[in-house]
């Protein structure tokens, strides 16, 4: 009895594991994104206020699973919609200049999304001036 127990055991444990050869978890797509966004010169305490474009340049929709700065003085908004092939967003990204120092302010935004590689870095330049 053991044996046949065991024997079906195996039986449904090598059909229940070969059927998920087609399953993809998720398709993967490209996208084209500003690698820099210089804002030029700004007043020491305003916040630079940063907008780069992202396009969908895949066969399938792009979804951003996170856009988030390299720090907590940087705050990004994106699209939380699927955006669909060739079709353009926008994300912003405000930094708060307040706390730096003057001189360049170099931030990096960090796009998370079904690309490969699976996150990209968009860098913000200003040049900080004390009034």
């Amino acid at each position: 009895m053991k044996k046949i127990v065991s024997f079906l055991s195996i039986f449904f444990l090598l059909f229940a594991c070969s059927g998920n050869d087609g399953i993809e978890v998720g398709n993967k797509t490209e996208m084209e994104v500003e690698k820099v966004v210089d804002m030029g010169e700004v007043m020491y305490g305003e916040n630079v206020n940063a907008k780069f474009t992202i396009k969908n340049t895949g066969k399938y929709p792009l979804i951003l699973a996170d856009v988030k700065g390299s720090c907590s003085c940087t705050v990004a908004e994106w699209p939380k919609d699927p955006i669909a092939p060739g079709v353009t967003k926008e994300i912003k990204a405000t930094i708060k200049t307040a706390g730096s120092s003057a001189g360049t302010l170099k931030k990096d935004v960090r796009i998370t999304a079904n690309t490969v590689p699976s996150v990209t870095s968009v860098i913000i330049k200003a040049n900080v001036v004390q009034r």
